[in-house]
This record gives C-alpha cells, structure tokens and sequence, in this order.
C-alpha cells in the first residue's frame, strides 16, 4: 500500500484486502501474516474474515493514473519513478544524467499482504478489483497468486454475479481468450512438484505476460519447455505420456520471466546456490528474463572461511549445507558476484 516499495520486481504495492488461508510450504513462514499482525484486526486462516482496506488506499491507483506521464525509467542507472515537480522532463534525479529518462508504466503488485484469488475474499471485492485494473490502463498489474487453478472459476463468479459491469464484461473478455493489456499473471510455486501442478495451469491462463515467482526456492526446479516459443520435441512426436515430466507435455506457450529468491525471517530456510544457477542459466538458455531478488537469510559460505571457523561453537546452527546464516542484508542479491535484474520485454 505504498507509491514505492523496496520488492525489487515491483514499483508500487496495493492491497484491496489483507489476510488469506496457508496453502502451501511456501506459507509456513508467512511474511505478510507477521507484517499484518500489527494492524491488529487481521486474523489468517480458513474461515476468518478477510479486512477490506480503506477507501483512500482504494483511491491510490487512480491517483497514479493520473500521473502517469510523469512515471519514467533511467536507462542509465535503471531508477524507476515519478519525476519530481519541477524536475527536468530528461534529467534522472538519481544519476543526473541528461535525456536519460524515458516514459514507462508503474508496475503495481496486487495484494502483497494476501492472494487476490483466495476463494474465502467476497466475490463484491474482487469485482471492485477488476473494475479498478479496468480504470487504470496505464497501470502494468502484477497478479501474483498461489491459486492459479481456480481462476477460471472466480472469474465466472465475477461474470455471474455483475454480468453488465465493467468488471464483468472485463471477466468475460478474459475467459472468452481476450485478456486485459494491463495484466501481468504470475504464479507461486517453490519446487518442481509445485512447478509441475501449476506452471500449466497458468500457460493455459491467457495473459499478455506470464511469470513465475519462486520464492521462498525450496528445491531445484527444471523449466525445460516451459521457456521454449517452440514444442518440445516428445510433443512435436506424439509421444508424450503422462508419466513423462511435465515440462515435456506442452506446445509452444512458454514463461515470459522468472523470479526467484530464498526466504528471509527468524525461522528462514536456506536455499543451495546450485538451485539459483540451474535457473539462471535455463532463462539465459532460452532468453527469458531472470530477476534473483535475494539470498534471504542465507548466503552461500566463503570459501576463504577457515574450516576450524567452520567447525567453531560460534557458528554453531549457522552453517547448513554450505550456507552461512548472515542475515538478510549482509547475504545480499549477488549470484555468483552479479546481480540479475531481468524483467520482461513487455514494457520499459
């Protein structure tokens, strides 16, 4: 709920509700149920009742529409912003290059402090939602969700129940194959089980882009034919099974870019730098844009660490399999000394 954020993959952050229910390994340390806990009236979990925010943080991306001419991108030290009043229209006002600064879309993550398809959300509220992304073209919405299996269906929830709205006619445009332009659709997943259940599930989704986040990375994940424009070959044969991977039963649809990054908080879980590379040299294989926003509380061991320091009373608990618990700030967001800030070629 902020005009800036410090999510590296994101410009601003709006919430229209708070709370959700876990499903997945990736809540077991949920970020934004110990964030929310301060607002005091937010409660987590199956039946409680999500908190509808204000109607002036409701206003915000209205707000920004209005000033999206004045949102720009440096292409020389990549800041991303509104120009300050009074500021010279080419002039970046982080690196005071001239002509530097071109017009760009503010991109707006949706519901960073819930899940903007949770089922247990009125349907009423998601269909204010849509109707805002419908008012605010100039807006790039970043719709993150860990329930991408079910958005056909609120979406046929949303038609059913405002069938002449803007938001409805918004919902039946994007089951009928047309989605919105100022649409982003990503999805949770944190292995290659989860990869395997819901990576088709959004190919199958229309979108203008599609995006994986994979964070908190709890285990290796392979993408194979999901960052492919063309068929996989078993495809292109006829010989797919399903006992074959998933990644080898689609067509041509692929991930347009791919988010990934360890956990950050008291109870983190360490993510191996070898599941960081693997994806980083898959998206360079295949072209697709790949954004490493953190180590999280873990970064990989120094390798000029004496090992009687390893093996020390001090480090006790903080080394696991490699990785050296420092903190997230100290651990940073460089893989292998460089740091990966693709995102997708959609727009600026």
């Amino acid at each position: 709920m902020s005009d800036q954020t410090n999510i590296e993959w994101a410009d601003s952050t709006f919430n229209p509700w708070m709370g959700c229910t876990k499903v997945s390994p990736a809540c077991d340390h949920c970020y934004a149920e110990r964030d929310t806990k301060r607002f005091g009236r937010v409660e987590w979990g199956a039946g409680k009742p999500r908190v509808r925010t204000s109607a002036a943080n409701w206003k915000l991306p209205e707000r920004w529409e209005k000033q999206a001419f004045w949102f720009r991108s440096c292409s020389h030290c990549g800041w991303r912003g509104e120009l300050p009043s009074g500021g010279a229209c080419g002039v970046c006002p982080r690196c005071g290059w001239a002509a530097a600064t071109n017009p760009s879309r503010r991109r707006v993550f949706c519901a960073s402090l819930a899940d903007w398809l949770d089922n247990e959300v009125p349907i009423e509220w998601l269909v204010d939602l849509l109707d805002l992304i419908r008012r605010t073209p100039n807006l790039d919405w970043l719709l993150l969700t860990k329930r991408i299996g079910i958005w056909r269906g609120r979406l046929q929830s949303v038609l059913d129940f405002r069938p002449g709205s803007g938001a409805g006619a918004l919902a039946f445009n994007w089951l009928d194959g047309r989605p919105p332009a100022n649409v982003w659709l990503g999805a949770t997943v944190i292995n290659q089980a989860e990869a395997d259940r819901d990576v088709p599930k959004l190919l199958a989704v229309p979108a203008r882009v599609r995006f994986l986040s994979i964070e908190p990375m709890l285990g290796d994940i392979r993408l194979g034919s999901w960052l492919q424009l063309s068929p996989s070959a078993a495809f292109l044969a006829g010989k797919v099974t399903q006992e074959m991977p998933a990644w080898t039963r689609i067509g041509s649809t692929r991930l347009d870019w791919i988010i990934a990054g360890g956990e950050s908080g008291p109870h983190a879980r360490p993510m191996h730098p070898d599941w960081g590379r693997s994806l980083r040299d898959q998206c360079a294989a295949a072209g697709v844009p790949f954004l490493f926003k953190q180590w999280g509380e873990w970064a990989p061991v120094d390798p000029c660490m004496p090992s009687e320091l390893q093996e020390s009373e001090e480090l006790a608990g903080k080394l696991v399999d490699g990785m050296h618990r420092v903190g997230k700030k100290a651990a940073g967001r460089k893989l292998d000394g460089r740091t990966h800030d693709g995102s997708s070629a959609a727009q600026p």
